[in-house]
């Protein structure tokens, strides 16, 4: 009989996510009359900006005649994207991306996961904990996380990321890790790294040979000046690091689907043989043989967020989440928690009082609050103790769940 990939059978049965979906659904069915304030998954809530929406629209028009018509389209995605992601987004703020490294997907979840497909399992992996948890399910899929135990997979090195260091994770002692994962603006805490910070790390990657992995999907909520909006606006980057982007909380397309990975031509790896391999064009083997490309529709709505309309109209969104992100932070603390995050990313993040688990401020603030959030701990060891709530609800209802909270006096 065939047999599986035990890795998947290593991973703990329920997803972070869903188990707090489970959790909210069982309570509602038990408590059919309360109003539940979701503030858990980062799902957005506003509409997609008119520019986008009116050139999906034109977009499906053009699949409607045969000389317009798109089908198979490039698996790097459409050069009117790439091109115009190459010019707003990195050359324009002084950054040379080719749009020839730029490979457009269906959103950075995928990328992140899919990208460990051409790097050996023999790799060793660090990452920030707590972390976003497809960096760590997508390695013990693969091979390289080891064995679980007490929270922590043992090949896996975890850098912790608490209040204790300022939310700034610390440069791995002792092995040196191949693959090192960042994401910044960082889900789930909410804290951001400035440029000197993150040179670091880049200097610690090109002195070590290091590969690092940088989520930048919330790169479009960044207000401070010396906060990075790429990775390659450090010296030496382009050598060491693969970036990943979104659309979906930029621009609301979470649904839509689209987003885009920067790897760079310079970027090279070992083979077997000790031979150097460009990482751009394993990327794009991969992506040729196992994608083919995220649908035109959803290309032409994302080329239109980088009109000016567009732009302005994304800001606008941003600005939205970012005043309900201050709604929860300065509520919060008046409330007298410990509050981190919200000023540069969406997510707040809040140590539980009264020295809580992070679950059982989870079912204690559904309880008595109705209002839903994610528990720190299901994002790594470090997490515990703390709590996520996203900025991704409308307004009243942000400021309903803080009303309800101070009420409840934790």
């Amino acid at each position: 009989m065939f047999t599986l990939n035990d890795n998947f059978c290593i991973l703990p049965e329920s997803y972070l996510f869903s188990e707090v979906a489970r959790r909210i659904n069982a309570f509602k069915e038990s408590h059919p009359e309360a109003d539940v304030i979701r503030m858990g998954i980062g799902d957005v809530t506003l509409p997609l900006c008119p520019a986008a929406i009116e050139a999906m629209h034109k977009a499906v028009d053009d699949e409607s005649s045969s000389a317009t018509f798109h089908g198979y389209g490039p698996e790097q995605g459409y050069p009117f994207l790439r091109d115009a992601i190459s010019l707003h987004d990195y050359k324009n703020r002084g950054i040379d991306i080719d749009p020839s490294e730029i490979f457009v997907s269906d959103g950075a979840k995928s990328d992140t996961g899919n990208f460990g497909d051409i790097l050996s399992a023999d790799n060793t992996v660090a990452v920030t904990d707590p972390v976003y948890p497809v960096y760590v399910d997508t390695n013990v899929m693969a091979g390289r996380a080891g064995i679980l135990a007490d929270g922590a997979w043992s090949k896996i090195q975890y850098l912790p990321v608490t209040a204790a260091n300022g939310f700034i994770p610390q440069l791995p002692e002792g092995d040196v890790p191949d693959i090192i994962y960042l994401c910044y603006p960082n889900n789930p805490t909410g804290t951001t790294l400035t440029r000197d910070q993150l040179k670091v790390w880049v200097d610690f990657a090109l002195e070590h040979g290091s590969l690092i992995l940088f989520d930048s999907a919330y790169e479009s909520f960044i207000r401070e000046e010396d906060v990075p909006h790429s990775i390659y606006e450090i010296e030496g980057a382009r050598k060491c690091a693969v970036e990943f982007r979104s659309f979906s909380k930029t621009a609301g397309f979470t649904g839509v689907r689209c987003g885009y990975t920067v790897v760079p031509k310079e970027l090279k790896a070992l083979d077997k043989e000790g031979k150097e391999v460009s990482l751009n064009h394993l990327w794009n083997r991969r992506q040729c043989t196992k994608f083919n490309g995220a649908s035109y529709v959803s290309q032409r709505g994302a080329a239109a967020i980088f009109t000016p309309e567009g732009q302005r109209q994304v800001k606008e969104a941003v600005d939205y989440y970012l005043a309900n992100a201050k709604v929860l932070r300065e509520g919060l603390a008046e409330a007298g928690m410990e509050v981190f995050g919200g000023v540069n990313a969406p997510y707040v993040w809040i140590k539980a009082p009264g020295g809580m688990s992070s679950w059982e401020f989870f079912d204690l603030l559904l309880e008595k609050c109705n209002v839903a959030g994610t528990p720190g701990s299901g994002f790594g060891p470090a997490g515990e103790g703390y709590f996520r709530l996203t900025a991704f609800n409308t307004l009243e209802n942000t400021i309903e769940a803080v009303r309800r909270i101070k009420a409840a006096s934790f």
